[in-house]
């Protein structure tokens, strides 16, 4: 408790009043750098934030010049402080919970847990904020020293777990942030491809992830060498249990690096057809026109057959059939289908919509229009419904039967028995008069 009495015995409101201005001077510096140096940053920014006040720099700059303040008036004008020794704990907790946040936010947009975490990272802050100010921090921490937790043969103190838990927390978040910098700022403009800046982003995050959690295991005080034995471990499992897990990581990677299929293709895979919306490292996402979404793993897309609709063009082949009566005049049939599917926008005019007479069938004549699109994602069931629709109207319009399906039974009375008792017996039963009212 002696440092919470030396901070009550510094308090003087004469010199308060000093420490208030220069500590307002301090945070309105540190706004309106953060201003300038934030005008041309994007919203998301971990730096600047949406309101600049809600970014790592405005807390970081307002830190340092507190601290630079709080030096200055001690040993220049040799005053004690009191304001500017409580800004320094409040601005460091400040930095830590908007480092958190804004990388958490980056790292994990649509994660609802998050803002769980953010919350006990900010009253934990908070909390050793107070234990500073008041001088209680050395005391907690010399109580967590003592506290020594057995792992057989080792020995490690709470205070060591808790500073390694931290440190490991802030290396794999610095980690999070720069894989995520780098594939917004430098991958998005030097590669075009999708597919290949899909690669690079994955390695980027693969590779510094790594690194991080070696950094983090070592400031945990775990001994790396260990780590050739966890590697034996981890070949067996992938020997054994884990080689379905490992080839669909492996599949990914060579599906993104020899692009035979891209983000943004029309695939079919195993009779679901579907543009590919995101390929991971362990699956392949691919949304159907009605909005059902398959997962389907990367070895899949490696060993069996896959249909890609897209490869070779980028145009999307519809069809659509009818039947219409025998004494339909087939020009006029294929000219009421080729404008039908014309009418439409999304159609494209080139390829232009033609039609086909398919099939003589038992009720009629059988056409199939094909038409293209270049945007299938926007859905194909409602524009083949509006084309249907335009058919309909234009052959009722016209006259043109679309015949209703039926069979014609002939009644002979003198016609030669059957070969078979079953057809025996169905012409008696056809033959026999009909039943008088």
């Amino acid at each position: 408790m002696d440092a919470l009495h030396a901070l009550i015995r510094d308090f003087s409101p004469s010199h308060t009043w000093i420490e208030a201005a220069v500590l307002a001077a301090c945070l309105a510096l540190a706004y309106v750098a953060s201003r300038i140096l934030g005008r041309q940053q994007p919203p998301d920014s971990v730096w600047f934030g949406r309101r600049t006040v809600d970014g790592l720099m405005f807390p970081l700059l307002a830190l340092a010049l507190a601290y630079a303040a709080r030096v200055g008036v001690e040993t220049v004008l040799l005053q004690p402080v009191f304001l500017l020794r409580v800004a320094v704990p409040v601005l460091s907790s400040l930095v830590l919970i908007r480092f958190f946040a804004r990388i958490l936010a980056n790292a994990f947009p649509k994660s609802a847990a998050m803002r769980l975490v953010e919350r006990i990272v900010s009253w934990l802050a908070w909390g050793v904020a107070v234990l500073w100010i008041v001088g209680l921090l050395p005391a907690v921490r010399a109580e967590l020293a003592g506290i020594a937790i057995h792992f057989g043969k080792s020995q490690v103190t709470a205070l060591t777990l808790i500073e390694g838990s931290l440190s490991a927390t802030v290396v794999m978040l610095l980690a999070l942030w720069l894989s995520s910098t780098l594939e917004r700022r430098l991958l998005d403009r030097t590669i075009v491809d999708l597919s290949m800046r899909k690669v690079a982003a994955n390695a980027t995050r693969a590779g510094l992830l790594l690194v991080g959690l070696l950094f983090a295991l070592s400031a945990v005080g775990v001994d790396l060498t260990a780590l050739s034995v966890l590697g034996g471990a981890v070949g067996v499992g992938l020997g054994f249990g884990l080689q379905k897990l490992a080839s669909n990581y492996v599949s990914g990677f060579v599906i993104l690096l020899e692009r035979s299929l891209r983000i943004g293709d029309n695939v079919r895979v195993d009779g679901f057809e579907g543009r590919i919306t995101d390929i991971k490292t362990r699956y392949t996402l691919i949304r159907a026109g009605n909005g059902r979404e398959s997962i389907v793993p990367n070895e899949t897309l490696i060993t069996q057959r896959v249909e890609n609709l897209s490869d070779a063009d980028r145009k999307f082949n519809i069809t659509t059939n009818i039947t219409v009566g025998y004494d339909s005049d087939v020009s006029q049939v294929q000219a009421i289908l080729c404008g039908a599917a014309a009418a439409q926008p999304r159609v494209l005019a080139d390829p232009a919509p033609v039609a086909y007479l398919m099939n003589f069938a038992p009720d009629g004549l059988e056409f199939s229009l094909n038409f293209w699109v270049s945007d299938p994602s926007a859905g194909t069931v409602n524009l083949r419904s509006a084309i249907n629709i335009a058919i309909l109207d234009g052959l009722r319009a016209e006259g043109i039967d679309i015949p209703y399906p039926q069979r014609v039974v002939r009644l002979q009375a003198d016609a030669p028995p059957p070969a078979g008792p079953l057809q025996a017996a169905h012409v008696a039963q056809a033959s026999a008069p009909p039943p008088t009212a």
